[in-house]
């Protein structure tokens, strides 16, 4: 038999279950033996430690650069050193991402298992093409103009780079782009005004997320472009309950620009929509036994309960039992998240326990 790798605590759940088939009798004293010695306890989780350190790297390199536009000094250095026209940047920067992407893509062929590394370097060529595009908008002063083209134009990059690269990664900025061009197409559209086709922002974040998901689950049962659909799905549900969340707050006939929320009746009836909208994610979970789809409608569903607990009790409700209220809601939830937990470490019962449960 080969060994398996697996943490302490799948280890502890296997042997208990090994050792409860033994004690059973489903499986002999030998064969048990046998199935023990393929376990290998992983000491330390060095897979997990790489994938966040990459990640940490690459929030430091843009907090980097972000601090360097931050810096009126710094910012005048750079121009005397680099006083070249903005074409030429744009074209320095979209070389310097084109040699990240084919840097990310061939050590994917060369060196698979160097998964996070890869992803790092194809994330650095993402970062390279948001300043190719910005430099770009420079040159043609979009900030006047149509700058969404732009937003549209860095989107079909990166959707062709993670089409090449095959990289979930890259897939994803497109995706964010998009949403960017999305919001900015229809506010330039509509004189950047708040409604467009009489819809307010959030009302279009929400069609445009259950557009999203819904290409998601037709992608996934298509059994086409594997690499992307649940990516897809997941930024599609992320659009569509962070907007639905919003109008459960704000409403609809809301004014950002001073922070006037709608009336209590129609703050209600989005928060039933919001509610729904969480249930019956839970139910085509359920149904259909899709992790992720139920894992959105059930996280959802309870920050929609804490939201509403937070806007009606924190007002009227003194603190001590406010928070006493919260606190024991947490308990709760952990105590039965433990639970759930612990079924694959329960030993289960012999048939001839239950029988003779049942005859007591």
């Amino acid at each position: 038999m080969s060994v398996v790798v697996v943490g302490r605590n799948q280890a502890k759940a296997i042997l208990n279950a090994v050792a409860a088939w033994k004690q059973d009798g489903v499986l002999d004293p030998a064969a048990a033996e046998r199935l023990a010695s393929t376990l290998v306890v992983r000491g330390f989780d060095w897979k997990a430690l790489a994938k966040y350190c990459f990640w940490v790297a690459l929030v430091c390199v843009v907090t980097a650069v972000g601090a360097v536009l931050a810096d009126e000094q710094l910012l005048a250095l750079l121009r005397r050193l680099f006083s070249a026209p903005y074409q030429a940047k744009s074209a320095a920067l979209s070389v310097l991402a084109g040699a990240f992407y084919w840097l990310g893509a061939r050590r994917r062929e060369v060196s698979p298992h160097k998964v996070f590394s890869n992803e790092a370097i194809m994330a650095l060529g993402g970062v390279a093409t948001v300043g190719a595009v910005g430099q770009l908008s420079y040159a043609f002063d979009a900030g006047k103009g149509h700058l969404s083209l732009l937003l549209l134009l860095a989107s079909l990059i990166y959707a062709a780079v993670a089409l090449w690269s095959r990289s979930n990664l890259i897939w994803i900025f497109a995706l964010l782009s998009l949403g960017s061009w999305m919001g900015a197409e229809s506010g330039y559209v509509s004189g950047v005004g708040m409604y467009y086709l009489g819809m307010d922002y959030p009302i279009r974040f929400v069609a445009f997320g259950a557009f999203l998901a819904v290409a998601g689950v037709l992608v996934e049962r298509s059994g086409r472009f594997p690499d992307f659909a649940r990516s897809t799905l997941v930024v599609g549900l992320l659009y569509f309950f962070c907007a639905l969340w919003i109008l459960s707050i704000f409403g609809y006939q809301v004014d950002f620009r001073r922070f006037v929320r709608s009336d209590d009746l129609e703050l209600a009836l989005w928060s039933l929509a919001f509610g729904l909208a969480a249930l019956a994610a839970i139910v085509y979970g359920l149904r259909f036994e899709h992790g992720t789809i139920k894992g959105f409608g059930l996280t959802f569903l309870g920050i929609a309960l804490y939201t509403k607990f937070f806007e009606h009790f924190w007002d009227g409700t003194h603190k001590a039992i406010f928070f006493a209220i919260l606190a024991a809601s947490f308990w709760l939830l952990g105590s039965r998240a433990e639970k759930i937990w612990h079924v694959g470490v329960r030993k289960p019962s012999s048939p001839t326990t239950a029988s003779a449960d049942q005859n007591a």
